[in-house]
């Protein structure tokens, strides 16, 4: 009721760290469980973590989004509010690639999931080279091409 009058329209999730602390700790427990809780069917007796749904909620109600940057031996997800432009968000990971910002390399993971790699995604015609207005989109992956000077001017 309380929510009704203080923020009307709110979501409400229904929590319990008790229940949660159970479900991490037969999680852990090899004797307890093959399978974690979380992968539970949801038609099945086995209770499933909302954490993972209070994650998502809280995500979209604070306007975020995620994208990935990749190198020879590793993926990145970094964190930014949606409608964040490719400058800004090349500055998230470091304020040298926002003020050297050349242009953004991005596709999207559902093109790379779907067709199996970078290469086929390129073939496909779904890689494209973004200027610094180009507003980021939850799930791209983004490869960064800056000036590490910066493109900085001195002062005489």
């Amino acid at each position: 009721r309380w929510v009704d009058v203080h923020s009307p329209g709110s979501k409400i999730m229904p929590f319990s760290v008790s229940h949660e602390a159970e479900l991490q700790m037969s999680e852990t427990d090899p004797t307890t469980s093959s399978a974690p809780p979380s992968s539970a069917a949801p038609h099945s007796n086995r209770s499933v973590s909302i954490l993972p749904k209070i994650v998502q909620h809280g995500y979209k109600s604070l306007r975020l989004i995620h994208f990935f940057t990749t190198g020879t031996d590793e993926v990145k997800c970094w964190t930014i509010r949606n409608g964040t432009n490719a400058q800004r968000a090349a500055g998230t990971i470091h304020s040298d690639m926002e003020r050297g910002f050349i242009c953004a390399e991005t596709m999207h993971y559902r093109d790379f999931h779907r067709l199996g790699s970078e290469a086929e995604v390129t073939k496909a015609g779904l890689k494209a080279m973004q200027g610094k207005n180009y507003i980021v989109e939850d799930g791209d992956i983004i490869f960064f091409k800056f000036n590490a000077a910066g493109g900085s001017k001195k002062k005489k």
